[in-house]
């Protein structure tokens, strides 16, 4: 594993898996059906100040529920691909769209249906507690678990090695972060 800290640099874009990275993973399923998810507010605020900032985020996830759709709306993340079980064209069709090289994308996913993506994105990342086959082909493990910082975490290291963290309060209710 190659210092991942040279490789943030490159980054121009980023992809998220939801279920394990931007939750911890556990759902709830209503009686109507809706499965919901509990996500993190310090990761909603880095994936909110990344589209500020002019970053591209796509969630990329094999999961299918208005809560991820509602999520992303809130974040302003406009390109969501769900029921994503090869996550590879997906990845490639957000790169097209920004006209990205996949080299330029960090990607961060948990478990095994993540790893093809990771082989062709600039920075494959995971939480803390991916499974071990997905820690062992990351160029950055967050010291954070899915749902509880991990996102924030990769996207805080980018943001600030191309001088683009950065918070102004008084333009908080202005760009409508939350």
């Amino acid at each position: 594993m190659a210092n991942y800290k040279a490789k943030l640099k490159n980054i121009k874009a980023f992809a998220f898996d939801v279920d394990g990275v931007m939750t911890d993973g556990s759902i709830l399923s209503t009686p109507d059906g809706d499965l919901l998810r509990t996500f993190n507010s310090k990761d909603g605020l880095g994936l909110r100040l990344a589209v500020k900032r002019g970053f591209p985020v796509a969630i990329i996830t094999g999961g299918h529920s208005p809560s991820i759709l509602n999520r992303a709306k809130v974040l302003g993340i406009i390109d969501v691909y769900e029921s994503s079980r090869n996550k590879v064209p997906d990845l490639k069709d957000f790169c097209e769209k920004y006209n990205l090289k996949p080299e330029e994308v960090a990607f961060m996913g948990d478990d095994l249906p993540d790893m093809p993506a990771m082989d062709i994105c600039g920075l494959s990342a995971c939480p803390a507690d991916a499974v071990d086959e997905v820690k062992g082909v990351c160029d950055f493990v967050s010291l954070y678990p899915g749902g509880r910082g991990c996102v924030r975490n990769l996207i805080e290291q980018v943001l600030k090695i191309h001088d683009r963290w950065y918070f102004d309060p008084k333009q908080y209710d202005k760009e409508g972060i939350r």
